[in-house]
């Protein structure tokens, strides 16, 4: 017997919605995951560099699992592009950036102007400005900064900050976004 209601939802299918729900919060995923939710069960980075030339438009998470190759490729993407290091980018940060962009509307990508960072580049780029954390979330591959022409600093701030999942810095001078998987926190404007 399934009890429906006016809607014609039956109580089974309600119950069913919401353990899939709490599955998709579970502890394991970063917060960014339930503004991901509406994807269609899918999470898409988009982004170019004017650095390398190198443009990128992946689907890298399906169902619930990361696809290794795409991961791979966003990793090489996100390189210290100065010299050429690849390190892993953790994956609850490409999940924020993916979050928030879904959250701005846009079908502009990301221009990334910073992934990870070799040690040697954070020094030249500390040597050069007060601006440039001595232990920066770059250096282990938690941290992206990024820029999009459509919007604003502010307009992409509160969006990574409405994800209330890592640290959102607000560069408007430098017109770029700095999102990581740190702490949450928010500074600049």
């Amino acid at each position: 017997m399934t009890d429906s209601s006016s809607t014609g939802i039956s109580r089974r299918a309600l119950l069913g919605a919401f353990a899939a729900t709490t599955l998709v919060a579970a502890p394991t995923f970063s917060n960014a995951a339930g503004f991901l939710r509406g994807a269609g069960d899918i999470r898409r980075v988009r982004m170019f560099s004017s650095r390398t030339g190198e443009k990128i438009d992946m689907i890298y998470w399906v169902e619930g699992d990361y696809i290794k190759d795409a991961v791979d490729e966003i990793h090489h993407f996100m390189r210290d592009w100065r010299t050429d290091q690849v390190k892993r980018i953790d994956l609850r940060t490409i999940d924020i950036m993916a979050a928030a962009h879904n959250l701005l509307d846009v079908s502009e990508p990301y221009m990334l102007l910073s992934g990870y960072r070799s040690p040697q580049t954070n020094a030249m780029l500390r040597s050069r400005s007060s601006g440039v954390a001595k232990n920066s979330l770059h250096m282990k591959g938690q941290a992206a900064d990024l820029r999009l022409a459509s919007r604003s600093v502010g307009q992409m701030a509160r969006a990574a900050s409405a994800c209330h999942a890592g640290g959102v810095g607000s560069y408007s001078r430098s017109d770029f976004v700095h999102v990581d998987c740190g702490p949450v926190r928010n500074w600049g404007r």
